[in-house]
């Protein structure tokens, strides 16, 4: 024991027995799921010490070897140490109890994001004993965080009714319990519980809500399951050789620059864009005229709309912009919060394709891709999914974007 661990029989001489710790155990496990690595050994000592007190003790577990097993398959050691470290997971104080706790609750947040079919907490809502609806709704409230994140809704069975997303989902869930709208009142008679995954990123939870609602279809998320975007930027090059844009309602399969909610929110963005990389507002589609543009008449344009404009130099600060807001051939890293203080979350994109995500101490480099793949969790790569990345980024400058070279 003592070259594995390195714990000596004089290192416990002082440490409580027991029978000393025995009620605090109770009430700390009381209505709680035990998750451990290699859980049956933990929870089997457990039984035991408790037995010999006279006590039969009952507690659901979740072991982390069997769930490493399931969702990361192929790994060539799933013990606790060499498991942690092939994921990038930070490890100190080896075989000492906090030291494995935090590593066990890493990796456990780590596999939670892995289950897609959320089999983990379906399981655990089912477990719970059902209770009576109308007390229950301040009792959610009471036993939720004020973080970012996404939630999920449960009836009865544990089935999944509606998905959202919040910076806050105490206060989110609360506005649904006092909503007077009829959606808000059908939600009050059938949740029965509300599970949530904190994502630190309100990205990161724009992104699951979107995949989450794709994949389990909940019955009162029809709404979003639609396409979330209605109006793209497109480019053409017009008579004189000058490159145009304009925003328009998508149409078939034509892929856009960049894309919209609304026509209003496009409009907005060329406003701006047109003052950032000094652009002609008629050749932007937003002032019409025979002669040259309002920004020409008072000096603010160089002259593309009149012909005076160098076709090459105009053409040119247009491309700019489209590189800049293309998703095409994108090869970035996109960091954002994570879910404490010394982490972040990482959104990986390689060839203008969302490839998934992953969370990072700090101290943990994560540009080298064949590290990054081993960590990745997957999320489909859909037309939602860039138009949610390529808002955010427009929307948030302070994010930090790691370009990744070929």
């Amino acid at each position: 024991m003592v070259s594995l661990t390195g714990i000596s029989s004089k290192m416990l001489r002082n440490a409580p027995k027991f029978y000393e710790v025995a009620k605090r155990v109770i009430e700390i496990t009381e209505g709680c799921i035990i998750v451990a690595h290699n859980a049956k050994f933990d929870y089997r000592i457990l039984k035991l010490e408790f037995s010999r007190l006279g006590y039969s003790f009952e507690c659901e577990n979740l072991c982390t070897v069997e769930l490493s097993k399931q969702l990361i398959p192929d790994l060539p050691s799933y013990s606790l140490g060499k498991l942690v470290r092939s994921l990038g997971i930070p490890i100190s104080d080896r075989h000492r109890a906090s030291g494995d706790a935090l590593a066990t609750t890493k990796l456990f947040e780590l596999l939670l994001n892995k289950d897609i079919e959320k089999t983990i907490v379906k399981t655990y809502v089912r477990l719970e004993p059902k209770r009576q609806l109308e007390p229950k709704l301040t009792e959610i409230i009471q036993s939720l965080p004020s973080v970012t994140g996404v939630y999920y809704m449960h009836n009865e069975d544990g089935d999944i009714i509606y998905i959202g997303k919040s910076k806050n989902i105490k206060n989110r869930i609360n506005q649904h319990f006092v909503g007077q709208a009829p959606k808000s009142k059908k939600i009050q008679l059938e949740v029965a519980s509300v599970t949530y995954e904190k994502t630190g990123s309100e990205l990161l939870a724009l992104l699951k809500e979107s995949a989450e609602i794709k994949h389990h279809k909940p019955k009162f998320n029809r709404a979003l399951r639609r396409t979330i975007f209605t109006h793209g930027l497109f480019s053409f090059t017009d008579e004189k050789g000058y490159l145009n844009l304009k925003i328009e309602k998508i149409k078939g399969n034509v892929k856009p620059i960049t894309t919209f909610s609304n026509i209003q929110s496009g409009k907005s963005f060329m406003n701006k864009v047109v003052e950032k990389y000094n652009l002609c507002q008629k050749l932007c589609g937003l002032y019409k005229s025979k002669n040259g543009c309002f920004s020409y008449t008072i000096k603010e344009c160089e002259g593309a709309c009149v012909g005076e404009e160098i076709t090459k130099n105009y053409n040119s600060k247009v491309q700019q912009l489209i590189e800049k807001h293309s998703f095409k051939t994108k090869n970035m890293i996109v960091v954002d919060y994570g879910r404490a203080v010394d982490e972040r979350s990482a959104i990986w994109i390689e060839d203008g394709i969302l490839r998934g995500f992953t969370y990072f101490n700090l101290n943990f480099q994560i540009t080298n891709i064949d590290v990054l793949s081993t960590l990745i969790t997957p999320l489909e790569h859909n037309k939602d999914a860039q138009h949610i990345i390529q808002s955010y980024l427009r929307r948030n400058k302070r994010l930090k974007v790691i370009s990744i070279e070929d």
